[in-house]
Order: C-alpha cells, then sequence, then structure tokens
C-alpha cells in the first residue's frame, strides 16, 4: 500500500511539473523550488561533496540536459567548459544568467596578495569571486531573474509564480533582517577566520572582514601561519571556519593554539538562510 501510495505522489509530481529545469549547485535548487514550487522539477549538477571547480558531469545528469528548458547558470567555474556542450546537446534549452545586475566582487581578503602591475583582463576574471548568494541582496536579484524566466517559460502559472515569488522575498528580507540583529553588537569591520576566501559577499553586506588562512590557494607558510595566529588572538575570534569539501587539518592546528572552535559549514548548503544564521551566531560568539 506504502509502494502504490508512494509512485501515486510521484506520478502526480511529475504531471504537475510543467518545466523541466537544471541548475548548477544546490542553492539554487533552494531557490528555484522556492518560486517554482510543484510546476518545476529542478535537476542539480554539483552534486553534495563535490566542488564546482572542478566537477564532471555524470551520463545520468546529461539525460536531464537533454530534455530541460531552462539552465540556471550561476557563474561557478564549472560552468565556463560545460555550458556550451550543454548547449550543443539541447539548443532548445534556455539558459539564464542569474548573474545579470549583481556586481562582481574580487576574491577579497586580509591576506589576498593582488599585483597592481599585472591587470590583464583574463587574470581580473579569474579573481572574481563567485559565491555571491552569501549576500541576500544579491539573493533578490537571483529570485527575480528565476521568476522572470519561469513567467516566461509557463506563463499560464504566472500567479503561481508571483505568490512563491513574493513569499521568498519575504523570507530573504526576514533572513537579512535576523543577521544584522545577531551581529548588531560587533564593531564596524570586525574580522573572521575562514580557510578558503568563500564569504567575501557576506563579510561585505554586514561590515566584516574575512581573513583567510589559505593564501591563493596555499597554506601559509611558518611566518605567515604565525602572524595569523598573533592576529586571530588580538581580533578575538571566535571561530575558524572551514568547508567540508577540503581538509582542516591547518585549521585545527590553528583553533588547538588558540582554544577556539573549527566551524565546518559550506557556501554550497542546501539550507541557505539557516547556513547564514548559523555563520552570523558563530561569527558573534553567540
Amino acid at each position: 500500500m506504502k509502494k502504490i501510495l508512494f509512485l501515486t505522489l510521484l506520478l502526480n509530481t511529475f504531471i504537475l511539473a510543467n518545466i523541466n529545469a537544471v541548475v548548477s549547485i544546490l542553492p539554487e535548487q533552494t531557490f528555484v523550488k522556492a518560486i517554482g514550487g510543484e510546476k518545476v522539477s529542478v535537476s542539480l549538477m554539483v552534486l553534495p561533496g563535490n566542488s564546482p571547480h572542478t566537477y564532471e558531469p555524470k551520463p545520468s545528469q546529461m539525460k536531464d540536459i537533454a530534455k530541460a528548458q531552462l539552465y540556471f547558470a550561476i557563474g561557478v567555474e564549472f560552468e565556463s567548459i560545460w555550458l556550451e556542450k550543454f548547449k550543443s546537446l539541447n539548443n532548445h534549452m534556455q539558459i539564464v544568467d542569474l548573474t545579470v545586475g549583481i556586481e562582481k566582487r574580487a576574491i577579497n581578503s586580509k591576506h589576498h596578495k593582488h599585483d597592481a602591475q599585472h591587470k590583464d583582463i583574463d587574470a581580473t576574471k579569474r579573481n572574481k569571486d563567485p559565491h555571491i548568494w552569501t549576500d541576500p541582496k544579491n539573493v533578490e536579484i537571483i529570485a527575480q531573474h528565476i521568476y522572470s524566466a519561469l513567467m516566461k517559460a509557463d506563463p499560464e502559472n504566472k500567479a503561481y509564480y508571483k505568490t512563491n515569488y513574493e513569499t521568498f522575498l519575504d523570507n530573504i528580507k526576514a533572513t537579512d533582517k535576523q543577521i544584522r540583529e545577531i551581529l548588531s553588537n560587533m564593531h564596524n569591520d570586525a574580522k573572521f577566520m575562514v580557510f578558503h576566501p568563500s564569504w567575501g559577499y557576506f563579510a561585505h553586506a554586514y561590515g566584516l572582514t574575512q581573513v583567510a588562512v589559505e593564501i591563493e590557494g596555499k597554506s601559509p607558510k611558518p611566518k605567515e601561519l604565525i602572524q595569523l595566529i598573533k592576529e586571530a588572538k588580538e581580533e578575538k575570534i571566535k571561530a575558524i571556519f572551514t568547508q567540508p569539501e577540503f581538509s582542516d587539518t591547518m585549521a585545527q592546528v590553528m583553533a588547538s593554539e588558540l582554544h577556539i572552535e573549527v566551524i565546518k559549514v559550506s557556501p554550497l548548503a542546501e539550507n541557505w538562510s539557516e547556513n547564514l544564521i548559523k555563520i552570523a551566531h558563530a561569527i558573534a560568539g553567540h
């Protein structure tokens, strides 16, 4: 009986889905599901535990591309290689660029080095931070693009998408408000320590500075490590953030020296709102 009920629900979901869409990363899937609801079937490319820098889609995922009407691109690295291949596989699929209207920031951290004499365009592009969704204001822009694309693809359900979109906007604003309340006692330009500089947009949105342990993809040298530990003590940094996708050995060494916590948190987490709120609490030392 349970199997029959499950198959019935699955079949109903398939029938109700008017649009097949594909996204690159988990946060996008959260955004598209929030607005598309039961009218949109959402397939994910970069599966949990993988890096969007080097991901290669599986054959089964290419089948999702072949039947998709929409692909929501968000500017992560693997898209630069694969989007053209996806388009050649399905030239009827519309690629929606969710980054339009968002100012891309340089990968910015206290210890990120930049040689002002080398300003070639390619280097500038390579050094842009793709993690735009860590700033709620950017997610509002992303949501607008998703809403517009779904309305155009399925105009008969415009009212449905509008209701979901407005509800999601309320959630975004509530998330932003809660983060500001959590961080209200932090002084301007307060610092938090990360292993990989993935939280630049979050830091900029709330007047913070991320201090990166990793420097241009490399672990710090002994002298740099000593300086980082000294700075962390001076700034009374409460935790070091690492990503589950990467080794945290160096972070654990530093945390032991500083008597602080290592918090594993990924910018690719599905629960986007809870993720940012969790980070805000950790930075504030709650």
